[in-house]
């Protein structure tokens, strides 16, 4: 089989509560190995809920999901999959450096936990991507809110892994981590990384996303390359009345979001 072909992430039918509340209803996703998805939706339309459900950190009630081929409830191989949450900070308060933290992602890949040379070459590395190896030996707490989400990044990639997810590595960051985040992806998608991203609007990283899986209410509802417009009022099937626009006027539609 050809391994572009290969489905590194597959969803198939998959349900999920948060409480008694529906999230996902029933969603179809696959993610092959080589390409960048971007996930899009409003607020509370099931984005994270579904890279969460990938990684197991939300139960899923019916259907499957697959990982590298493998059931995710028989899947061990984790140091094959990079995860970086929502911004948060990056030690959580526990007082630690910025090669601490990015250590703790490398773990996984050690024997007992005891790091050799080629580990402490993929910390460096990994800061060295992410533009903070002048702040290795900085407490973290010393970092600004796009430095700790550079940080977070260094160490999901500190494992090398196969497969990234970012639960909307963009938010809240500043113009030039935006910017360094962006080359540090386009260099792991050169390496042919695969890659999953919950974004709130395509920015700095249109060009890299192959697919745009848009969710509503916990459907997919759109499931193709991105527009050519970045945010999610250029989304096919947003209703857009402009500031300008008369009393009464109808909205434009220019997007999947309503």
């Amino acid at each position: 089989m050809d391994a572009k072909a290969e489905a590194v992430i597959a969803l198939r039918g998959v349900r999920a509560d948060l409480g008694s509340r529906p999230v996902l209803r029933g969603i179809d996703l696959t993610v092959h190995r080589g390409e960048v998805v971007a996930l899009l939706g409003a607020n509370g339309s099931g984005k994270s809920t579904a890279v969460r459900s990938v990684i197991g950190q939300v139960a899923i009630g019916a259907g499957e999901i697959e990982l590298f081929g493998t059931d995710r409830r028989r899947f061990r191989d984790w140091a094959r999959v990079g995860y970086v949450p929502q911004r948060t900070t990056a030690a959580g308060g526990v007082p630690a450096t910025v090669t601490e933290v990015v250590a703790s992602g490398r773990l996984s890949r050690t024997r007992f936990g005891v790091f050799r040379k080629a580990d402490r070459e993929a910390v460096a590395h990994a800061l060295e991507l992410v533009g903070m190896a002048d702040r290795a030996k900085d407490n973290v707490d010393a970092l600004s809110g796009g430095q700790h989400q550079r940080v977070l990044i260094a160490r999901a990639l500190a494992a090398e892994p196969e497969l990234l997810i970012m639960d909307e590595p963009m938010a809240g960051v500043d113009l030039a981590s935006q910017e360094v985040l962006a080359h540090t992806l386009r260099e792991q998608v050169a390496a042919g990384t695969t890659v999953l991203l919950v974004l709130h609007e395509l920015g700095p990283l249109e060009p890299l996303i192959d697919r745009a899986v848009v969710l509503r209410d916990g459907c997919v509802l759109h499931d193709g390359p991105p527009t050519p417009a970045v945010g999610q009022h250029a989304l096919p099937g947003h209703d857009h009345v402009h500031p300008h626009a008369p009393a009464g006027a109808e909205p434009i539609r220019t997007g999947l979001l309503s």
